[in-house]
């Protein structure tokens, strides 16, 4: 792809998802087109004729993007984290992936936690408080059309708001596991508004993509929905202001010398974020994986002495997989290095421990 192509993207501007994307391409300085509705609506208003043309995705999620595959055929992609690295690998400016192959790693472990378990948070918050559900429901439907009928609005808020809420379970969030996820938002706002402190961003002066994945799920926590809003304005300034700051950063000037010089002195803020990957994201993956690949429709685990008890969900296990993969794609002496990292944060289970052989 060169550079100078438009990607086309569609989503919706209360997706996390769709907004860690565009915040990617106006970073990279990537032209793009994007598209405001679900892929599977193409006469949404203001597609224009031609949306009708565009590739289908395999599911309909947020954002799709449209991209030309190696034949140069345009195919509709899904998944934000490898559509990162796609284009990293065909456009070498403005990287959002660190140089150094250790800190790679780190920063895939990172992202997976913010896409996978700070979503957790951001619809926790958002279907669990009556004054968060109620704004939620009055105005995500208009986020496709503002000028929807109230009638039209009222209707489509009561289903939206009917259909979120009943899928609530699906993400881990009950009455068992509530304080667990609420306990682990506030720890998260204060180990990084710790980090902002010496470093604006997590692998040093220069966005990555973890950085990404954080502001996107952390637009809805503490820019839209109001209890979690409050938490954010009271423990962590400085978190609000980043998150406002990441939004579009094509701006800001960088170097391949702004990333942290060296894997083997890590700052203790990062550690401490790792720390927490193992403290709440990790114990459930590892027991989810096992949970599909035994065929348990639920799963029952410890987090933070804690019961965690949900549905399981196969697309964490491929997360978990993939996330091995990045590390045995490592060299030998880069494995080594990541081992000592993971083993002072507590990750090691996240490569190591047994879940099954398929």
């Amino acid at each position: 792809m060169a550079q100078q192509e438009t990607i086309s993207l569609q989503g919706i501007h209360g997706s996390p998802y769709t907004r860690k994307m565009l915040a990617v391409l106006r970073f990279r300085r990537l032209p793009y087109r994007f598209i405001i509705n679900w892929p599977q609506n193409p006469d949404a208003p203001g597609n224009g004729v031609d949306r009708k043309h565009l590739p289908k995705p395999k599911v309909p999620l947020l954002p799709t993007v449209y991209m030309p595959d190696d034949t140069g055929k345009l195919e509709a992609v899904t998944d934000t984290t490898p559509i990162i690295r796609r284009l990293e690998s065909r456009i070498s400016e403005r990287r959002v992936i660190p140089e150094s192959p250790v800190l790679a790693f780190l920063n895939y472990v990172l992202e997976d936690y913010a896409d996978e378990w700070l979503t957790r948070c951001m619809f926790h918050y958002r279907w669990h408080f009556d004054g968060d559900i109620k704004k939620a429901g009055r105005i995500l439907p208009l986020y496709t059309q503002v000028e929807k009928s109230p009638e039209m609005l009222a209707a489509q808020a009561e289903e939206f708001t009917r259909r979120q809420v009943d899928r609530l379970h699906v993400v881990g969030s009950n009455e068992t596991t509530a304080p667990v996820i609420e306990a682990s938002y506030v720890r998260f706002l204060q180990l990084l508004e710790s980090h902002l402190q010496r470093h604006p961003f997590l692998f040093g002066n220069r966005p990555a993509s973890a950085d990404f994945a954080m502001m996107g799920q952390l637009t809805c926590l503490t820019h839209f929905d109001p209890t979690p809003m409050r938490l954010c304005e009271n423990i962590a300034p400085r978190v609000y202001a980043w998150v406002e700051r990441l939004e579009d950063l094509s701006g800001h000037e960088v170097t391949d010398q702004d990333w942290l010089n060296s894997h083997d002195h890590l700052p203790d803020t990062l550690i401490a974020l790792l720390s927490e990957v193992a403290r709440t994201h990790m114990p459930q993956l590892l027991a989810n994986g096992r949970a599909v690949i035994e065929k348990q429709t639920t799963f029952t685990t410890e987090i933070d002495g804690s019961t965690w008890v949900q549905p399981s969900f196969p697309y964490q296990l491929k997360c978990l997989r993939w996330t091995r993969e990045e590390f045995q794609s490592l060299s030998l002496a880069d494995q080594t290095s990541a081992r000592a990292i993971l083993k002072a944060t507590g990750l090691s289970p996240l490569v190591d421990a047994e879940i099954c052989q398929v």
